[in-house]
């Protein structure tokens, strides 16, 4: 992929997540907030340090990192989408620098870091072994750390009303769960591979699995505009929603449970790794 069809990728990332800045992680679905709270958790930040949050969306990891280093310690959130840097600056951390930057190299001093969280971010950019090796170099060495999510397996009714989308999909579209289904983001293994390539050491995974629960498809629905997937609902013809819609109610009432809300499961993969 060369330099012009990598910015044309991110430049189409960003855009996405400027138009759901208003409704990302607000529409009443816990979801990027436990999924980036168990991540820094597992990260263990100590007070004093100094941390970068790469693609921090609106600030789902930057709250847990800035309460845990402390007014001593410096938070530095970076993301591509303007609007979403607007509404993080909203949230009134003191101890925290929000700047509009491409996760992919940012423009950050070297060395500069004590740890490197990205949340839900690294399988959306064009190239993301360049990035883990740009972001090793922000971190001090040794002793510096690397903490990301990623999706692993998810319960078989998402990923069937998941696939209701495909035929509409364009060649490449980038959707966190969709994409790569045989690349290295399909295993536990091919993640740590990827993040051992970019020099990193003490390489390890853990997991843990978030439940969503909906009352029904227009919830559902709601909450799939509400970030990356999105950009799969922009792809489809509007004459075509309802019937994508009604497709997707139909599979989900399979995860109805005994309460009457519809229960799906994904399991998160949190990798964690030092710098040399």
């Amino acid at each position: 992929m060369d330099l012009t069809e990598r910015g044309a990728r991110s430049a189409r990332v960003a855009a996405v997540f400027d138009r759901v800045a208003d409704v990302y992680d607000q529409v009443g679905i816990p979801w990027f907030t436990p999924i980036a709270q168990e991540l820094v958790r597992l990260a263990a930040p100590a007070r004093g340090e100094r941390a970068l949050d790469v693609g921090c969306g609106r600030g789902a990891a930057t709250v847990a990192l800035a309460a845990a280093v402390g007014n001593d310690g410096q938070v530095t959130a970076v993301d591509l989408s303007p609007r979403m840097i607007e509404a993080c600056g909203a949230l009134g951390l003191p101890n925290v620098e929000f700047q509009v930057m491409d996760a992919s190299s940012p423009s950050l001093p070297p060395a500069a870091y004590d740890l490197v969280v990205s949340s839900l971010v690294v399988f959306f950019l064009p190239d993301p072994p360049a990035a883990l090796a740009a972001w090793r170099s922000l971190l001090v060495t040794p002793g510096g750390r690397l903490a990301i999510s990623t999706f692993a397996h998810r319960d078989p009714v998402w990923d069937a009303v998941d696939a209701t989308f495909r035929p509409y999909l364009p060649a490449g579209m980038l959707d966190a769960r969709t994409t790569g289904a045989a690349g290295p983001f399909s295993t536990d293994a091919g993640v740590e591979e990827l993040v051992r390539a970019a020099g990193f050491t003490g390489v390890r995974t853990a997991h843990a699995d978030v439940e969503v629960t909906f009352a029904d498809v227009d919830e559902w629905q709601t909450f799939s505009r509400s970030h990356g997937q999105r950009a799969m609902w922009d792809a489809i013809p509007e004459a075509d929603h309802d019937t994508v819609k009604a497709t997707a109610g139909a599979l989900l009432e399979q995860a109805r449970g005994a309460d009457g809300r519809l229960h799906l499961t994904q399991q998160v993969r949190y990798t964690l790794a030092e710098s040399a």
